[in-house]
């Protein structure tokens, strides 16, 4: 066997490949129900490109048995990490399976590199903080627009995507911020880290942590929100994973929504009359395991018609853009995407919505590419059309 790097971050989760994983063929499918759920497996049609071929090659890499060659590299990075196969998993690392993914592509990374583009993940955020390669905002002017303080109670972490790219999801979330008198501000950030994770790139991901840390405890806040679902994962789970455990309340945008129509202090006034479908992220879903709480509030809402796609909650389907796809395998991404958006239309729906700026961005694009013609809103954005009262 390779003795593994003691300086691997997954090397825990990397060891229980060697006793776990019998090729029970359960990850393949939505347990019980035996919906597909892995878009990689079902793209590809190999036993490397489910999650337990994975787990074999993990095993055949540690044990000497498999040669690292670019080969492996397509069996390794052509997966969205979406974690249905945590899901459908019985075993006792059923949890762990993205971690171990992650893990693989770290050694990988080490020894023959990403995916084809992956690699500008990382070196467009070494020149300009995010991965877009977008001149860096370091928020000042926003904070000008909206008259926020340069210390708060709350900070508002925007995310590289809303920031660069859905800036419509950032200044929705600004507005509902400022309406309801919330104490926040901005700051200077960097990338959260989460493509780097995500795709086994890890040279900055521990400074720029580090960093974002300490840029929020310089402006005095002890609670922080995010739009963003990937943000909201890093932040939480992470950050503590990688030994920066930040001692900060995080909040995804919708756990604030809930808590403020809980305490009654907002309400929904007007209509969104409206057939809407929801579409649960990944990474705020079978990752973080919040499902009913977005519903709760889409329920709350005057005139608006909550559909529910055949693949919802748990066994929801990817929207296809996470993992390092979007970037990698940016034709395939849009694949996975189409299939999602012909289901939500079974539904009679004429609006997509999930609480992810990546899910809209590749639902979007999706939507566009095969004229599919479907609405795709963020849950703030639909917040921003409707009167909210602000009662105390």
């Amino acid at each position: 066997m390779v003795e593994i790097d003691e300086n691997l971050i997954g090397k825990d989760v990397l060891e229980m490949a060697f006793d776990r994983c019998i090729k029970c063929s359960t990850c393949k499918y939505s347990y019980k129900d035996f919906e597909k759920s892995c878009p990689s497996g079902e793209k590809f049609l190999f036993e490397s490109y489910w999650a337990s071929g994975r787990i074999r090659i993990i095993r055949g890499v540690l044990n000497g048995d498999l040669e690292w060659t670019k080969d492996l590299i397509d069996p390794i990075f052509a997966c969205t990490t979406c974690g249905a196969c945590m899901d459908s998993c019985q075993a006792p690392h059923a949890d762990y399976i993205v971690e171990m993914i992650e893990a693989l592509r770290e050694l990988a990374v080490k020894n023959i590199g990403s995916a084809e583009n992956q690699k500008f993940l990382v070196t467009r955020c070494e020149e300009s903080c995010n991965p877009y390669g977008e001149p860096n905002s370091d928020n000042v002017e926003l904070k000008k627009e909206y008259t926020l303080p340069d210390k708060a109670e709350w900070i508002y972490f925007i995310g590289c995507t809303s920031n660069y790219r859905q800036k419509s999801i950032r200044d929705s979330t600004l507005r509902f911020l400022k309406k309801t008198g919330i104490d926040f501000t901005l700051i200077d950030e960097h990338c959260c880290t989460s493509p780097m994770i995500r795709t086994g790139q890890l040279s900055i991901v521990d400074e720029y942590m580090k960093y974002n840390i300490e840029q929020i405890k310089n402006a005095g806040a002890t609670k922080v929100i995010t739009s963003c679902a990937g943000c909201y994962k890093t932040l939480t789970k992470d950050f503590e994973r990688f030994g920066n455990d930040s001692e900060f309340e995080i909040y995804h945008s919708l756990e604030l929504v809930k808590k403020l129509l809980d305490e009654k202090k907002i309400e929904f006034k007007s209509e969104y009359n409206k057939t809407v479908t929801y579409h649960d992220p990944c990474h705020l879903g079978r990752h973080m395991g919040i499902y009913e709480l977005p519903r709760e509030i889409y329920r709350q809402i005057p005139g608006l018609n909550l559909v529910e796609m055949k693949r919802n909650r748990n066994f929801a389907w990817c929207c296809g853009a996470g993992g390092g796809v979007k970037i990698g395998y940016p034709d395939w991404a849009l694949e996975i995407s189409k299939e999602r958006l012909e289901e939500a239309k079974e539904t009679g729906a004429t609006v997509i919505t999930s609480t992810c700026p990546f899910c809209k961005t590749n639902l979007s694009d999706a939507s566009v590419h095969y004229n599919i013609d479907f609405q795709v809103l963020d849950l703030m954005e639909i917040l921003d059309q409707i009167d909210i009262n602000v009662l105390s």
